[in-house]
């Protein structure tokens, strides 16, 4: 009889699992290829106009809570208590600890803005980040969309004309 050695037969036991792990890591990697093509042609429209916006401060209160303020009149819009709005609150840590380390100041307010392709942004003027919040999903976009004031009929009419000339 002429058996195989058990090292053999491991090694002709581990070439398929290989294979399917192969296969599996490949299809998982042009899943994300795709989906972050697909997004960058998304976030490339640029005659999305914005239909509202706000400029806000965030400041870091007394008790722990997070203030958000309206730069323009200087209006408290809302409050994150700590342990709620986790989203929201690493959001606006991150984009603070990017000026930290630039060196830059509180001075230059955030600006949020909801656009007529349905992008929702929250950018930095004084680093340049931008972040296009619904990449991170529909339900934190609630988060920050409530900061925005309501637009204006006006205003939505024409960001609807626009985008359906773009389509």
């Amino acid at each position: 009889m002429n058996e195989a050695s058990p090292y053999a037969r491991n090694m002709n036991m581990r070439f398929p699992l290989y294979a399917v792990l192969a296969a599996i890591a490949l299809a998982f990697a042009l899943a994300i290829e795709g989906r972050i093509e697909k997004r960058d042609a998304v976030n490339q429209d640029e005659t999305a106009q914005p239909i509202a916006e706000r400029t806000l401060r965030f400041d870091d209160l007394a008790n722990g809570d997070i203030g958000i303020f309206d730069a323009d009149s200087g209006k408290r819009i809302d409050t994150i208590a700590p342990g709620q709005d986790n989203f929201m609150r690493g959001m606006v840590r991150a984009l603070v600890r990017e000026r930290r380390k630039a060196g830059i100041g509180r001075d230059t307010p955030f600006r949020l803005s909801m656009h007529s392709d349905g992008h929702l942004l929250l950018a930095d003027p004084a680093t340049g980040e931008v972040l296009d919040l619904g990449s991170f999903g529909s339900e934190n976009i609630g988060d920050f969309a409530r900061l925005l004031p309501t637009p204006s009929p006006m205003k939505a009419a024409d960001a609807s004309a626009v985008a359906g000339q773009a389509g």
